[in-house]
């Protein structure tokens, strides 16, 4: 028996040839690649914007026009809010931006201009804006061009190792997202974390390692290493931790850093931690902060020698509701100054936490806007490692 083969359709054949040749471009080539998909779809033009280190700005990828607020702009909006925004140009034209988003990670926007956008020509859009957001993905691994362009300052060599081992700042799928943010972001020096997802957990790790230099990185890069090796092993917490002890006596024995080390079930929404040494993690319920309610007794830190400190690594447990999120943060946040040299404290995070959570805004946005506020109020320069975790669990069935 014959078939006939169906024959694509024009906006099908386009589409096939941009995804062709947005993988073979070069990161520098591809606005002019954007363009001619514009030409040939009835756009003006379409623009592309990524966030930069600290999602203040989105930065063109083009040369030419200007670098757009986050907080202040039709575009920011799209980025904040994860949607599509409409802005009216003179003479009758329209912008439409929309955000560029790869899985959960918010990359930067997408603005297509023209006099009038159908339906057909939006669906082009955001399947544009879905290929886009693979393409620089998948081409910021292999280039510098990402990089350079995403960054407003010089970085200093503690932090240029220690983001080259960070993973994406935002996974997740429908059940759970993971987000995180480290500051300062073009000096830090001890602080790292890690999330990683499977399609029964998810594993999260937040480290901050004593000092602010070479060797505070190093030390949690080779903590973070035996975690991940451990993880992938398929290993049980208490062992996972064994090995980062083993892996900072073997190579930093005179180093240690504090951390949590984290699994959440996905289908119970049942946490599972073991805190060494780190302050202890935050529940945020109903936009209110539990009190205590994750506090348990402390333990040593990594890199403490078990045998002496006696240590047996607890596992502590808590069952989330839905809608439930877990903040993990070091103390860099929490020991930082006001303006009248006061420290921050537990009080104020709190007070920050429960207002950058009330107006309902996603994890990701909600945990930009909450190290905002923190910066902000240290005129954006920060003496010591301030990282934040934030994860959310809301299975399907509860939304």
């Amino acid at each position: 028996m014959s078939t006939q083969s169906r024959v694509p359709g024009p906006g099908e054949q386009l589409l096939e040839q941009l995804l062709a040749a947005a993988h073979a471009a070069t990161p520098g080539e591809l606005p002019a690649v954007v363009q001619q998909f514009a030409e040939v779809s009835g756009l003006d033009r379409i623009d592309v914007y990524l966030v930069d280190l600290q999602q203040r700005h989105l930065v063109p990828l083009a040369e030419g026009p200007s670098a757009l607020a986050v907080d202040t702009t039709v575009a920011g909006s799209a980025y904040r809010a994860h949607e599509l925004r409409l802005e009216e140009l003179p003479h009758g034209r329209i912008t439409t931006w929309l955000p560029l988003i790869d899985g959960v990670e918010r990359l930067g926007v997408l603005g297509a201009t023209a006099s009038g956008l159908d339906g057909s020509l939006l669906r082009r859009c955001r399947t544009l804006a879905s290929i886009l957001a693979m393409v620089i993905t998948s081409k910021r691994a292999s280039s510098d061009t990402f990089a350079r362009l995403t960054r407003s300052e010089t970085m200093s060599l503690p932090a240029e190792m220690l983001r080259a081992f960070l993973p994406p700042r935002t996974i997740g799928n429908s059940t759970v997202i993971s987000t995180a943010v480290l500051e300062p972001a073009y000096d830090i020096g001890g602080d790292v974390f890690d999330h990683s997802l499977t399609t029964s957990t998810l594993h999260v790790s937040i480290l901050d390692a004593m000092g602010h230099n070479l060797l505070s990185g190093l030390t949690t890069a080779v903590a973070m290493a035996g975690c991940r090796n451990a993880r992938r092993a398929k290993v049980e917490l208490p062992e996972l931790v064994d090995n980062v002890q083993e892996a900072l006596a073997r190579w930093l024995p005179e180093q240690f850093c504090t951390g949590i080390l984290a699994q959440l079930d996905l289908a119970g929404g049942v946490l599972r931690w073991c805190n060494c040494g780190h302050p202890p993690p935050l529940l945020i319920r109903d936009h209110r902060v539990l009190d205590r309610a994750l506090e348990r007794p402390p333990q040593p830190p990594l890199g403490t020698p078990a045998a002496l400190a006696g240590a047996t690594w607890d596992v502590h447990e808590e069952a989330l509701q839905p809608g439930d999120r877990v903040l993990m943060y070091t103390d860099g946040v929490t020991e930082l100054r006001t303006g009248g040299g006061a420290e921050f404290g537990l009080e104020r995070f709190t007070d920050s936490i429960i207002r950058a959570t009330a107006a309902g805004e996603s994890a990701p946005e909600a945990l930009r806007q909450l190290i905002h506020s923190i910066l902000d109020r240290q005129d954006n320069q920060l003496r010591d490692d301030a990282t934040l975790l934030l994860l959310e669990w809301l299975p399907p069935e509860a939304r």
